[in-house]
């Protein structure tokens, strides 16, 4: 079965939909449920004055009657007394039975009182307590009901009333208008939000997607300007447009990296060089250079040429782990030259550290007889005249701008240039600072 994807607008409408149902729901429990109670509390105060005025009503129907009132008078009486109080809507359920058992008012709904006659004559016989025959009281239905059965009755009349106390049937009623209005307002304010959300979230969301897209088929100097929320989208999309940049110098460094090591070159280096002298940063440059490399390729091969370059970068990767620190930078100008960016008062402890291990390792590409003998044969440049080309030594020019200022990095590669000669000159690896002092 194939997974079935949604939108982020889909998935924002539907918790907005959720929430309003939750929102929905919990107001109309709450509205019917204070309406229950005010309903309840209003009618349970309206059928007791309802029950106590009929009480009283019958009460003086009852002490007025004499030995010549009539059974049937008296019944008129009472219907007419019934009609009014029935008018208000009070009662539920009027019952009245003569002294017989026979109906003289039936009103409401009789299957609360009773289902054949006699249900409700047994109900009465049962009643012992009749200080609370002419008392309104509540059943465990909720429903309050006047039960009135009197001796001082003189025509033996039976009356029992219930009062409705208010149910859910009539709270809806009461709450259908206002929930019918807030599901109204809370479904348009959760449309009007989801396309606010729309516009503020998955617009801006749209814009980064196609961007990526766009990106990843090489399209690096593309710029995001649509996002203006002033807010965390806004600064992402710059966030974005600064990784666009940076991707960009890195496809460039990349590019410009030497391929044997992997080391930044010419592009790279000049740009560190003149990044700290623009910034006026206290530097030192050592440009290495590996003295007898020419002799040791033509005669070992390129192959292992190579081997004595990666060597080389291994020993500086190392000095610079080992007696560096943060900020040091190393690129690799081709050939055998490398170009090493420290701080005045790491460079000494670099140094010292790539000559030794310089010396030290680099035996390992020479066979045992060219080091007993100390040289290996070779052709010299130039010429096909075979000369004696001592085991391979690495040199080290330094030039700071601490000794003297330094304008340019064309300024500054020149210095080194100067002091390259200089130090190939000496026997063995060496580092050699430049501390002369020029304007």
């Amino acid at each position: 079965m194939p997974e079935i994807k949604t939108t982020l607008q889909a998935r924002l409408i539907i918790i907005i939909v959720l929430f309003s149902v939750f929102l929905i729901s919990v107001f109309t429990l709450i509205q019917l449920n204070n309406q229950l109670s005010r309903a309840r509390e209003f009618n349970i105060h309206l059928a007791k004055d309802s029950a106590l005025e009929l009480r009283d009503k019958l009460r003086v129907l009852f002490l007025n009657a004499t030995a010549e009132s009539s059974e049937s008078r008296a019944t008129s009486q009472i219907k007419e007394i019934f009609s009014d109080i029935l008018e208000t809507g009070v009662i539920e359920t009027a019952v009245v039975l003569d002294k017989e058992g026979d109906p003289v008012v039936l009103e409401g709904k009789l299957n609360l009182v009773f289902e054949e006659k006699k249900d409700f004559l047994d109900e009465i016989t049962k009643i012992k307590d009749k200080s609370k025959w002419l008392v309104p009281v509540i059943d465990k239905e909720h429903k309050l009901v006047s039960l009135f059965v009197t001796a001082d009755n003189p025509y033996g009349f039976i009356f029992k009333l219930i009062f409705s106390l208010g149910d859910v049937q009539q709270a809806l009623n009461q709450v259908y208008g206002p929930v019918i209005l807030t599901v109204i307002i809370v479904v348009m304010t959760g449309i009007l939000l989801s396309m606010a959300l729309s516009r503020a979230l998955i617009s801006p969301v749209k814009i980064l997607n196609r961007a990526t897209k766009e990106i990843a088929g090489g399209n690096l100097d593309l710029k995001i300007t649509a996002i203006k929320t002033k807010d965390e989208l806004e600064e992402l999309s710059d966030t974005f447009n600064y990784m666009t940049v940076e991707l960009k110098k890195m496809k460039a460094r990349a590019e410009n990296a030497n391929p044997l090591t992997k080391l930044p070159g010419n592009m790279v280096i000049r740009e560190e060089a003149e990044k700290r002298i623009r910034e006026n940063k206290k530097f030192v440059l050592i440009y290495s250079d590996l003295d007898n490399f020419k002799a040791f390729n033509d005669k070992h091969g390129v192959e292992a040429g190579d081997e004595a370059i990666i060597l080389t970068a291994n020993i500086i990767k190392e000095a610079i782990a080992r007696e560096g620190g943060e900020g040091d930078f190393l690129g690799h100008e081709g050939g055998d030259d490398f170009l090493l960016l420290t701080v005045p008062e790491r460079a000494q402890k670099i140094a010292s550290y790539i000559t030794s291990a310089f010396d030290k390792h680099i035996r390992s590409l020479y066979t045992q007889e060219e080091l007993d003998k100390g040289y290996i044969e070779a052709p010299a440049r130039g010429t096909n005249e075979i000369r004696k080309f001592p085991i391979m030594t690495i040199s080290l020019a330094g030039v700071s701008n601490s000794e003297k200022p330094i304008a340019s990095y064309a300024q500054l590669t020149n210095f080194a240039a100067e002091v390259k000669k200089a130090v190939k000159n000496m026997q063995g690896s060496n580092f050699l600072l430049d501390r002369r002092t020029r304007l």
